[in-house]
């Protein structure tokens, strides 16, 4: 048998552990960069290079592109968390009064939210309806994972392409949420700028939230609500819509549970007090230009994974 030049080997093991070493800087640095005050743009090149580093160490499989997704959500997760490291900081650059006009004039002078709350909720966490859509709420943290995982299982040829949109809009969402950090209306509720009492949000699921966990609820929301003012546009509704989209192209029944969720879950965004209608719309807005502007985006990724593909045959040998 013809042996490898030892050149080639040395090689193969430099791009082997320095993909390895990327991965391994995508975790620690995210989880050290509060307590050795990394800066922010050096946390979101390592979280962003993690998974093309996944690319390089493993051949394409199925396998590999659940690990590449999971790896990307990891980075997302991060990136959208970093700007409330400094919340005072993101504060003076918080922006408060536009949803509150847009919303005034689709309500015809006053908040939807407001109306439904008024017309429908219960006081507290009473009533089925409070219970019914603050746990459709809390599904959302499993259901685009979920509908992916239903991709993956009946449409495999489908699921890189599903799972790039849904990456897609995590990523264009969280780049909005650095450059124009919007408040909820819970939030801009309890600082008095939605006006008085007769147009206060209340924000029904924690009202639902601390009965429901009792003393787990604070354990619970903190590791779920890192960036509270992450809120325009409503990824919440525009990766149900990116679900619902995916799912009705396996056929009409997974379709109509997609589009079932999605739309029960926006009502209760809105309805719960998280969102305004107008973030639904720039959700809805960024699902819409995630798949019209992917064709033209094709050429960048094709290049990007032709270098990716050329370290990876490198790794393996």
């Amino acid at each position: 048998m013809r042996r490898r030049p030892r050149s080639s080997l040395v090689l193969r093991w430099t791009v082997r552990a320095g993909a390895a070493a990327v991965i391994g800087a995508a975790f620690a640095v995210p989880l050290s960069r509060k307590r050795r005050r990394i800066p922010a743009p050096l946390t979101i090149v390592a979280c962003a290079a993690g998974p093309l580093a996944v690319t390089v160490l493993r051949p394409r499989t199925r396998s590999r592109d659940v690990v590449l997704f999971a790896m990307q959500m990891w980075a997302f997760t991060v990136v959208h968390e970093v700007p409330y490291d400094d919340p005072e900081a993101l504060e003076r650059r918080l922006l408060t009064r536009y949803p509150i006009k847009i919303d005034r004039w689709i309500g015809r002078g006053k908040l939807p939210g407001v109306r439904l709350q008024k017309a429908l909720a219960r006081p507290g966490g009473e009533g089925a309806l409070n219970r019914i859509l603050t746990f459709a709420h809390w599904v959302w943290f499993v259901e685009p994972y979920a509908a992916l995982a239903i991709v993956l299982v009946r449409n495999p040829s489908g699921f890189p392409r599903a799972a790039r949109q849904m990456a897609a809009v995590f990523d264009a969402g969280a780049a909005v949420y650095w450059l124009a950090p919007t408040a909820p209306p819970w939030w801009s509720s309890e600082q008095g700028l939605t006006g008085d009492d007769e147009d206060r949000v209340r924000r029904i699921m924690v009202e639902v939230g601390e009965p429901t966990w009792g003393r787990a609820w604070d354990t619970l929301y903190a590791a779920l609500g890192g960036n509270p003012w992450a809120a325009m546009p409503s990824l919440h509704f525009a990766t149900s819509l990116s679900a619902a989209l995916s799912l009705a192209e396996i056929g009409p029944a997974e379709g109509a549970v997609g589009w079932g969720y999605a739309l029960t879950l926006g009502f209760a965004l809105v309805y719960l007090g998280e969102h305004y209608v107008t973030d639904l719309l720039a959700g809805t807005a960024l699902v819409g230009a995630v798949r019209k502007l992917e064709p033209a985006a094709e050429p960048w990724v094709l290049r990007i994974n032709a270098r990716l593909q050329h370290l990876e045959r490198i790794a393996s040998g």
